[in-house]
């Protein structure tokens, strides 16, 4: 057993890498059983094992069996812990459009940012993967959300992003949003760039942010 909270996480994150669905689901309720807060646990344990699991996809050290299998770790352990949730019920639940932009099939971020909003108490819409610009406007728009969340992992496809923000523009509706943008070859900069209201490096990010955003 992990003598300390952060070895515990780690363990988590390794268990995930491993694909070792007993042991993520070991250690999912060792951390309860502990008082370990569980977003914590899903953050730096089971998100960051996923996270470590997507590189080595994109490095092609795993291929797709085995990113399921972690994929399959993981939601093991976000169903034990995701009862045990500190939510505040007193907050309301913003609405967020996520998906992946046009010309990109790869989703793996997109579900974990997907995975850490509803967690973090938004309510997600998720449109999915190789999604056109249009189709990002006129979801938010249909849902009446408040923030729309585009990724990528392909630097082909992120000018495509740019245009989400120019269609909304174009119909005066960019100021009814607030636009966060993420993925592999996404910056600070290029967020600044083609005028999103911010970037998140990974899921727990994006939750942070799009706190922020909203002023809470």
């Amino acid at each position: 057993m992990a003598e300390t909270k952060e070895e515990l996480h780690r363990e988590m994150s390794d268990a995930i890498v491993d694909m070792d669905e007993d042991l993520v689901a070991d250690l999912s309720h060792e951390a309860i059983d502990k008082g370990y807060d569980a977003f914590e646990a899903i953050d730096s344990g089971l998100t960051d094992g996923m996270e470590r699991a997507g590189k080595l996809f994109e490095e092609e050290e795993y291929f797709v069996p085995e990113l399921l299998m972690c994929a399959d770790a993981m939601n093991t352990g976000v169903d034990i812990l995701k009862p045990h949730i500190k939510t505040d019920s007193t907050r309301t639940r913003h609405k967020v459009i996520i998906g992946v932009i046009e010309g990109d099939t790869h989703d793996i971020g997109k579900n974990l940012v997907k995975l850490m909003m509803d967690t973090g108490g938004f309510e997600v819409v998720d449109i999915g993967r190789d999604v056109p610009p249009h189709v990002f406007v006129e979801r938010a728009a249909e849902e009446k959300a408040e923030i729309i969340g585009i990724s990528t992992l392909m630097t082909t496809t992120m000018d495509a992003m740019e245009d989400v923000i120019r269609l909304l523009e174009e119909q005066g509706t960019r100021n009814d949003y607030k636009v966060i943008v993420g993925g592999g070859p996404i910056s600070t900069a290029f967020a600044k760039k083609i005028g999103a209201d911010g970037y998140a490096r990974n899921a727990a990010g994006a939750v942070r942010l799009a706190t922020e955003l909203l002023g809470e």
